[in-house]
């Protein structure tokens, strides 16, 4: 068995045998594989696609490629996933919330990919925030405060970790088998008992519509089964972007202000009692969704969920006081106004448009060993529906590079009619 004959079966559109998945997974990892044959062969799955088998032995393999967690001795860890969006800072409010009704929240996140911002990347914008514990760090975290928010260690789906940062570079982000797979085997691996997956769908989102959506939900669903993870998926828009701002300084001010209370856009209390209220039925911490959207309010409005964050950042080695002022955050060197070119109402903040020009900005990444700018990106003043006047605030595009502000106020970032 070699590489490359596995690579002509997939360009061909055949079938890959169980033990070819596994062959093609060990040798990437153990670098046996180079990147550039491991990039043949994810563009092959990303053009003619995996059958369902096909794709359960993809996420297995790349489940089993390191340590896989036992996490029954926490309790009911129920884990919560994205598959990514633009301004989805959703597990930065929604996750301390959860964790203070009581459930062990023990999750790992991802780093930005494609257009999308990764909440790893956000946390580790608090100054001192530590992301790369070890195992038993993780664990003990969850014991001590019910909560620990990491990346991807070394050795939790090391296999995942090298495919995750290889699609972005190849443009193999949008594949329903690559998704699946990439999500379900970091959830398997990290022992959690019980899964809800936000599904995003629309411009900003890898899943464009609703068909697209349903059938990424339904693969990975059965994946669930599977492998003995009981698994919900909601389905949620994402075609403008989540909330008021998008960047990865500027996503963290925005969650924090949420947990002060400051505010609550309609979009985020939607995701949040959605997605929490599955939670907690999974968890049995309510008997219905209707109790469990109750509860996640209840604990924001109360302030429970913002000291659990601040715990949580505390507990990781994050500076609190930028949490406790958020002023304290390194301001981007342009902040300039976008402004309404006509009166009316605004009819679409395309998220796709913006989280390109987001990642522009420096927000996101074109390579794998591109750096990250907290600093730079977008916060609105208005959200599709508002009604504006020529001349009106729409937003803020926050840059460090001049000519970068230019080329973002060139375009046409909001269609109002």
């Amino acid at each position: 068995m070699n590489i490359l004959d596995i690579i002509a079966k997939k360009r061909d559109n055949k079938e890959l045998t169980k033990d070819e998945i596994e062959f093609f997974i060990k040798g990437y990892v153990d670098g046996e594989i180079t990147d550039y044959q491991a990039a043949a062969l994810v563009m092959a799955i990303y053009i003619n696609g995996m059958n369902e088998r096909e794709i359960t032995d993809l996420t297995l393999a790349m489940c089993y490629s390191g340590d896989v967690l036992d996490l029954s001795d926490l309790g009911e860890v129920v884990d919560k996933h994205s598959t990514g969006g633009v301004g989805d800072k959703i597990t930065l409010i929604l996750m301390p919330i959860v964790a203070s009704l009581g459930i062990p929240v023990a999750k790992m996140s991802g780093r930005g990919l494609g257009f999308t911002g990764g909440t790893i990347d956000k946390l580790e914008s608090i100054p001192g925030y530590t992301t790369g514990l070890d195992i038993d760090t993780f664990k003990n975290n969850v014991k001590k405060i019910g909560i620990s928010l990491i990346g991807q260690t070394l050795n939790l789906a090391p296999a995942d970790k090298k495919l995750y940062a290889l699609r972005d570079t190849i443009s193999c982000t949008e594949s329903i088998p690559l998704i699946a797979s990439s999500i379900m085997s970091k959830k398997i691996a990290s022992g959690a008992n019980k899964i809800v997956i936000d599904v995003t769908c629309g411009s900003g989102a890898f899943m464009k519509n609703r068909e697209q959506a349903e059938k990424l939900a339904s693969v990975m669903t059965k994946i669930g089964d599977l492998a003995n993870r009981e698994t919900v998926c909601v389905i949620t828009n994402m075609d403008e972007p989540v909330g008021y701002a998008v960047g990865n300084d500027l996503e963290v001010i925005e969650a924090v202000d949420i947990l002060k209370n400051k505010y609550l856009p309609k979009d985020i209390e939607h995701i949040i009692t959605t997605l929490g209220a599955n939670m907690l039925v999974l968890a049995k911490k309510a008997e219905t969704l209707e109790q469990g959207k109750e509860m996640i309010l209840e604990n924001l409005h109360n302030g429970k969920g913002y000291e659990k964050f601040i715990q949580l950042v505390d507990n990781q080695g994050g500076d609190i006081s930028y949490i406790e002022n958020t002023d304290k955050f390194e301001k981007a060197k342009y902040i300039e106004k976008i402004v309404a070119k006509r009166s009316g109402k605004i009819t679409k903040l395309d998220a796709l448009q913006i989280g390109k020009l987001s990642s522009y900005l420096g927000a996101g990444r074109m390579k794998k060993e591109d750096k990250i700018n907290p600093r730079v990106g977008f916060v609105f003043a208005k959200k599709v529906g508002d009604k504006v006047k020529e001349g009106d605030t729409i937003g803020f595009v926050h840059a460090d590079d001049e000519d970068k502000v230019k080329y973002v106020l060139s375009q046409e970032i909001a269609e109002i009619n």
